[in-house]
């Protein structure tokens, strides 16, 4: 019976202390989001942490332009994307839904980090230029060697689950044993 009390007891508080800690989420809370940008045989990772939902996304090679398409609740939006230099570099221009805007920009050998801040609710559109392209890089003619790709399922996962569920059995089993005695 006490052990039954204290369990209950256990129960009841940790439903009750829990969310006097939590805290409410800001608006400059990030969602993080990576995506891919393939382009003359280089794959480029571009990360997009902003308070604001990516929907969509392009790559225009031949106008050297990322363009991103978001919707956003909020008014204010903050948002930071790292680009890689080899990608697009030189002169960056950006546009929010076509007019011009002008982000806190800093780059290094490798990458830009961009800290994009505006007030705009919706669907929006960001594009971004750069006046050079795959810089450093020569472009790599594709060869296609299509490997096949078979779903085969390995029995090494069986054998894992299968000691996950004996531990948990043992387990089950000892506690049971102990309430019994007591």
């Amino acid at each position: 019976m006490r052990l039954k009390f204290i369990l209950l007891l256990l129960v009841v508080l940790f439903f009750v202390i829990t969310p006097v800690y939590g805290q409410l989420l800001s608006d400059a809370t990030g969602l993080i989001n990576r995506f891919d940008v393939q382009t003359s045989g280089y794959i480029f990772e571009i990360k997009l942490t902003s308070n604001f939902d990516l929907t969509d996304y392009s790559f225009d090679e031949d106008q050297k332009q990322i363009i991103l398409y978001f919707d956003s609740g909020l008014e204010n939006n903050l948002g930071e994307i790292i680009i890689p230099q080899n990608l697009l570099s030189g002169d960056l221009a950006f546009y929010l839904n076509d007019q011009e805007f002008f982000p806190k920009i800093q780059s290094n050998e490798k990458i830009h980090f961009i800290t994009l801040n505006f007030t705009s609710s919706g669907s929006n559109v960001i594009t971004i230029s750069g006046s050079e392209y795959l810089s450093g890089l020569t472009e790599i003619v594709s060869i296609e060697n299509k490997i096949p790709i078979t779903n085969e399922i390995s029995s090494d996962n069986y054998f894992v689950w299968f000691i996950v569920a004996a531990i948990l059995i043992i387990i089950a089993a000892f506690v049971v044993i102990k309430l019994k005695k007591n």
